[in-house]
């Protein structure tokens, strides 16, 4: 009979479809969620004693052998090696905090960490991840507001106010030791290059301003120079080392023959053919000379080589030459000399010529040779003197400077503050609290579960100082509960809460509003995530 007969399996069995590289690791669903999950609060754990002024130290050898030791959360991140796309992806919150407002690189991480882990529960118990997406969206504009409600303004030109902010930033670093000196630093610097263009304010610390470290001396040594100081010496020996009142030629060219690119062929028929094309050369170059001694220039800095026979004419002419300058530090000698960079001294003009420089000056600091372009009148480009005990405490003193410098940069542009010591977080967590209460559909819970996570700023001060936290926790919550004390926080080192704006511990609002941002946005960004597919390396396998 037909019905009887055995059906062949083999035939009806379909084989496995392989679509992805078998070389491939892919996790899916759940799985790579809690992954993700698991992956920040690692990260999170990393840094999380460097919070607050008793925060401890990381000390990180790179594979090259340097040794990094700093507790900024950034530095830290940066020199560590993670195979994970979500810890590298935490990792790179840090950097655009660093890059953004300087400050609050750790913080960031902490938050985000949190964040993340509150949402664990929900996602076991089969809550979609968009429904948890949705309501951190619309608890972010809910911090927002909290932020501007709670915001008090200061003047950014009282020094007074500034240097309360900027030691707030300063307070949970190495240099706080050293009381006001680079707070100061950091105004000083900060003030000097501020320029408007187009009506608007324009600070740009990373091409305008250059820190010399130098070590050996007293940190009390260093100091903000009104003008550029570079490590570079005059060509030749005969030169002068000391003008005042210099009138500065600011050169992009070589100032020697012309050489060709790769390959140069030149083709002699006659015996005075190569004299002549060696008096082409001379002519040449004595040309270009010309050009420049017309403009009775005292210094000369050119981004090129300069030759021994253009070296004969400058000298005669009584000019010192500076060579091989980079091109961020001519930029800098033209903005705080006046100078404008010419490529061909053909061109030059006496309104080219950068007159406002009143002493250059060539020093001798430890083996190396400086030159001073010093007392410039109004420079728009300033070098910092950093002087310390050795490399890597200079390396720490100028990370921590850089932090003041974007802070004091942050105040000129925004200059409203928010109080520190995690006392913006709970005011947040509580006007979140308030918020959730008039939610009636399921994103009320993830809601308050973020509320508590703003909790894990004020909690990590008091474990990095070892309080009775419960105890210290449920006073703050208490102060805050009641809605007036806005300004509470914890005093990072005793562990006890104080009124923040009597213990003058302020951040600026942009650090706090980029902080909290960054980290909802990143914590929605990986909870989205359900399926990572990383190709794996011969050698990993």
């Amino acid at each position: 009979r037909e019905g009887s007969r055995p059906k062949n399996h083999s035939t009806t069995m379909q084989s496995p479809v392989l679509v992805l590289n078998t070389n491939t690791k892919r996790e899916q669903g759940r799985k790579a969620q809690l992954g993700n999950i698991e992956a920040a609060k690692a990260v999170a754990s990393i840094i999380r004693t460097t919070l607050g002024p008793r925060s401890m130290l990381k000390m990180i050898l790179d594979p090259m052998g340097g040794l990094v030791m700093t507790n900024d959360g950034n530095a830290i991140l940066r020199e560590i090696d993670v195979s994970h796309p979500a810890a590298k992806s935490m990792i790179e919150l840090s950097r655009t905090q660093d890059e953004e407002v300087g400050d609050g690189t750790t913080s960031v991480i902490v938050l985000a960490g949190e964040m993340l882990s509150v949402a664990k529960p929900f996602l076991e118990e089969n809550m979609h991840p968009r429904t948890i997406v949705m309501s951190y969206i619309k608890a972010m504009d809910t911090a927002m507001e909290t932020l501007d409600k709670i915001a008090v303004k200061v003047d950014p030109t009282d020094e007074k106010e500034m240097i309360k902010v900027i030691r707030t930033t300063l307070g949970t670093k190495f240099v706080k030791r050293f009381g006001d000196l680079i707070p100061k630093i950091a105004i000083e610097a900060v003030r000097k290059v501020s320029v408007e263009e187009m009506k608007t304010k324009v600070i740009d610390i990373k091409r305008f301003i250059r820190v010399e470290k130098i070590p050996g001396g007293m940190l009390e040594e260093s100091e903000v120079l009104n003008g550029i100081a570079v490590s570079k010496d005059v060509v030749n020996p005969n030169m002068s080392r000391r003008v005042v009142n210099p009138r500065i030629v600011l050169l992009d060219c070589p100032l020697e023959y012309k050489k060709g690119e790769s390959q140069t062929n030149l083709e002699f028929t006659k015996d005075m053919d190569f004299e002549q094309a060696l008096r082409m050369e001379e002519a040449y170059i004595q040309q270009m000379c010309k050009d420049i001694i017309k403009m009775k220039p005292t210094v000369v800095c050119t981004e090129k080589g300069v030759s021994d026979y253009a070296q004969h004419f400058l000298i005669k002419a009584g000019i010192s030459v500076l060579r091989r300058l980079r091109k961020m530090d001519n930029n800098r000698i033209a903005r705080a000399v006046g100078a404008t960079i010419i490529n061909d001294p053909s061109d030059l003009k006496e309104e080219y010529v950068g007159k406002k420089c009143g002493l250059f000056e060539i020093r001798k600091i430890g083996d190396e040779y400086f030159t001073y372009f010093d007392q410039c009148k109004e420079p728009k480009a300033c070098s910092i003197l950093l002087r310390g005990a050795g490399k890597d405490v200079l390396n720490e003193i100028e990370r921590n400077l850089q932090d003041a410098m974007h802070v004091a940069r942050q105040l000129h542009m925004d200059p409203r503050v928010l109080p520190g010591g995690g006392a913006t977080e709970m005011a947040v967590a509580q006007a979140l609290i308030r918020k959730a209460k008039t939610i009636k559909t399921t994103e009320q819970r993830p809601f308050e579960a973020l509320a508590a996570a703003f909790e894990v700023i004020p909690r990590t001060l008091m474990e990095n100082c070892g309080c009775k936290i419960i105890r210290v926790m449920t006073e703050l919550r208490a102060k805050h509960a009641e809605g007036k004390e806005m300004y509470w926080g914890v005093n990072g080192n005793t562990g006890e809460i104080e009124d923040m704006r009597k213990l003058a511990v302020l951040q600026p609002i942009s650090v706090k509003m980029q902080t909290l941002k960054t980290a909802i946005e990143s914590s929605c960004m990986l909870l989205r995530i359900d399926d990572i597919v990383s190709g794996l390396t011969n050698k990993e396998q």
